[in-house]
């Protein structure tokens, strides 16, 4: 754990309390105002040094620690995206923080165009796997042997299991499926897209790995859920935009909200 990532957790303790966290939540498109259901503490990211600016617009970026459902989270309100800086561990320290706070498990969300058309936009799919397309690590230059992480199943089973039973639960169609990471921030060409159906992929999007690499690194469990907001290029007739995404992440948000707060319930 680095320095920089203890000194930040304190800060979050001196504004939030002190009891120790139990799981975070990187909210993705459409997700935002799930942060303010937190009986809790919002501290912008602009105070907390290290961590990423807004460079997204959809993106609230506040890190609300406090009560959701009877559990203590902690709430990241917007995510650094390797297309931004160029970096792939951009999202390091605030992962570090969030171990640093005590946290034993991390769900992931985003927005993530389908390859399926049995899992079209408005729908969810909870990740069974994922596969690194762009070939970039968030790992690479750490010195330690550390680096070398074990990812057979990187999307925890048990976590995974407990997101479906909620679904069920919630009676919301949760589809399963492997992500495929692009690096953005252009969006795929057709024929990407054909080839990442060859290797098996069943969504693609510009987020999310790099944070499973990273929590697996740092002995987090990891679960991950994408809020399906187009068909993959060439699948369908619809123009395939940032703004096209903003529009309909909202329509799979509000399904995964549901989920989220029965899920965490549960725990």
């Amino acid at each position: 754990m680095s320095r920089n990532a203890e000194e930040i957790a304190a800060i979050v303790r001196d504004r939030a309390g002190a009891a120790p966290v139990r799981i975070g939540l990187v909210l993705g498109s459409g997700l935002g105002h799930l942060a303010d259901r937190v009986n809790g503490v919002a501290i912008p990211y602009a105070d907390l040094p290290g961590f990423p600016h807004a460079g997204v617009s959809g993106h609230n970026p506040n890190l609300v620690v406090g009560d959701l459902m009877g559990q203590r989270v902690a709430v990241f309100g917007g995510r650094a995206h390797y297309y931004e800086s160029g970096r792939g561990d951009a999202m390091r320290l605030p992962l570090e923080v969030l171990k640093a706070l005590g946290a034993e498990s991390l769900i992931l969300t985003n927005a993530a165009g389908s390859f399926r058309q049995d899992v079209p936009p408005g729908d969810l799919m909870l990740l069974s796997d994922h596969i690194n397309f762009s070939g970039l690590n968030p790992l690479i230059g750490e010195p330690t042997d550390a680096r070398f992480v074990p990812m057979t199943e990187a999307h925890d089973p048990a976590l995974r299991a407990g997101l479906r039973a909620a679904a069920e639960a919630e009676g919301i169609a949760l589809a399963e499926g492997v992500y495929a990471w692009y690096s953005g921030p252009s969006f795929e060409t057709p024929a990407e897209i054909r080839a990442l159906r060859i290797l098996g992929a069943d969504a693609v999007g510009m987020s999310t790995v790099p944070e499973v690499i990273l929590a697996r690194f740092l002995g987090l469990r990891v679960a991950a859920v994408s809020t399906i907001t187009n068909m993959a290029a060439g699948l369908s007739d619809e123009k395939i935009s940032h703004e096209h995404t903003k529009a309909m992440a909202p329509l799979g948000a509000a399904k995964l909200e549901r989920i989220l707060l029965r899920f965490l319930s549960g725990l």
